[in-house]
């Protein structure tokens, strides 16, 4: 017979043999396991790839961040070297079309009938898809 090795200490109680064994037993299927996960190209892969996207997805996160930060800058820089004159007209022009704005919504409002205000959404894909197909049958003809 085999001798035990004089490295490991063998079991002073029979519950101590017990636990050995119970131990020795996993161990061949956690290194199986282990094994498993590491010739397992495909899951490595999914995880490369999550990985990879994570990291892309942080840093357009944080890409834009500096990005809007500059073009916030950028856009205080032109504001304070901008004669105020332009300012004025500037101002003028955008209270202007915020009128008009107004005004239209309040005549689509008052003039609109009620059918056509509460399913506008429908009108205005129909009236999409007839500019299309007036497109394409125009460049047809053409051809």
């Amino acid at each position: 017979m085999t001798q035990p090795p004089h490295d490991e200490p063998t079991a002073a109680s029979p519950e101590e043999l017990r636990e050995q064994v119970e131990h020795t037993r996993h161990e061949p299927g956690d290194t199986v396991e282990a094994l498993a996960d590491r010739t397992d190209v495909k899951a490595r892969a999914q995880e490369k790839a999550a990985q990879a996207k994570d990291q892309a997805s942080a840093k357009a996160t944080e890409l834009t961040g500096q990005v809007k930060a500059k073009a916030a800058q950028a856009a205080h820089l032109v504001e304070e070297k901008l004669p105020d004159p332009v300012k004025a007209k500037a101002a003028a022009a955008a209270e202007q079309a915020k009128a008009k704005a107004g005004q239209a919504q309040q005549l689509w409002h008052d003039q609109a009938p009620e059918p056509v205000r509460d399913n506008r959404t429908p009108l205005i894909a129909a009236g999409a898809v007839l500019v299309v197909a007036c497109l394409l049958l125009r460049r047809k003809k053409r051809q």
